[in-house]
């Protein structure tokens, strides 16, 4: 299996992020790509390629262009407003508010933010564009007919919705990814979440579309971030009507009822009839990952990995969470050669 690798994505590596009512160091910062990427050489999984652009074309195609050209400048603006520290929000349209976005920097980064823990650094958008070409030039792997690919993609992206950022995210590399082989003349897509924390920017970005399904499994969002999102009432709306499948799972899941879970999301694929799958992965299921409370071991991730094989689909894997604990690389790694057979 081929996996696409930026070196790059350092551009996108914050000083701080707030946490508790703290500033602590980022969880999402460049040491966890290169845990990964080091598992990926010493496993041999297969070849590590760069990727190629691709233009603001198929980034255009699921985000709104009002929103892109904010995240283009946004740190330019935030310097000229005399600010010196790295750009976070702190103000949102809350309930009955004017949902208008404003002039002053301060504001404006509130409009497009969905949650106040991510800040945008001078190089971040340059970071966001550059994982969007890696989920691209691996969607072209795909569908050139390699039966999978791997895009290590950093920063993550499923909680960037059509016109906001938020929960580490700024671009959604898999949305685009998916729409990208849809464009290219693929078949039905099934985008199935796997990450610990619901994707409610992919949500978001195809809740009203029939021919791309999303599954997630996740944390109850009574109890786990982003909190608005992933309930299981939650299915679709219009032409999407019953082409979104949430199935939120309590604190301290293991296997057995993650499995459960996983199977009822296959199933809906099938029942979908998708022709290629997207697969938003986050290994932050783990029983050790900091910020999530599944208790998934090691080994399950190569259980995941064999499951999701069984569906017999041409198969894109996008990097999504995962925290920087050293096992982050194996079980990123076992979720791969599961798939591959390589147990």
């Amino acid at each position: 299996m081929k996996t696409v690798y930026s070196d790059q994505h350092v551009l996108r590596d914050a000083a701080g992020e707030i946490f508790g009512g703290e500033l602590v160091p980022p969880f999402e910062c460049p040491k966890r790509a290169f845990i990964i990427e080091a598992a990926l050489r010493e496993a041999r999984l297969g070849p590590i390629i760069p990727p190629t652009e691709h233009g603001l074309e198929p980034i255009l195609a699921v985000h709104d262009p009002a929103y892109l050209a904010f995240l283009e400048t946004v740190f330019a603006e935030w310097r000229a407003a005399g600010f010196k520290g790295e750009a976070l929000p702190c103000a949102w349209p809350a309930r009955r508010m004017a949902m208008r976005c404003p002039e002053h920097i301060d504001g404006k980064i509130g409009y497009y933010a969905s949650s106040g823990e991510t800040p945008i650094t001078e190089t971040t958008c340059e970071a966001a564009r550059i994982a969007a070409d890696v989920a691209l030039t691996a969607a072209d792997l795909v569908a050139a007919g390699e039966p999978a690919a791997f895009a290590l993609c950093r920063p993550p992206g499923h909680h960037a919705a059509f016109d906001m950022f938020g929960g580490y995210c700024f671009l959604n590399n898999a949305a685009i990814a998916a729409q990208h082989l849809r464009a290219g003349g693929a078949g039905k897509i099934a985008v199935l979440d796997v990450d610990f924390h619901h994707g409610n920017g992919t949500q978001d970005i195809f809740a009203s579309r029939g021919d791309i399904l999303f599954a997630s499994i996740h944390g109850r969002p009574e109890e786990a971030y982003p909190y608005f999102s992933g309930y299981a009432d939650e299915t679709g709306i219009g032409a999407g009507a019953g082409a979104t499948l949430n199935i939120p799972l309590p604190p301290g899941t293991s296997w057995p009822d993650y499995a459960d879970a996983l199977g009822q999301a296959m199933r809906a694929i099938r029942t979908f009839d998708a022709e290629t799958l997207v697969v938003s992965l986050g290994v932050d299921t783990f029983e050790k990952d900091p910020i999530s409370f599944f208790a998934l071991t090691t080994d399950d991730f190569t259980r995941l990995g064999e499951a999701v094989a069984g569906l017999h689909f041409p198969t894109l894997f996008v990097m999504e969470g995962g925290y920087a604990v050293d096992e982050i690389g194996t079980n990123t790694v076992n979720v791969l050669t599961g798939f591959a057979g390589r147990t």
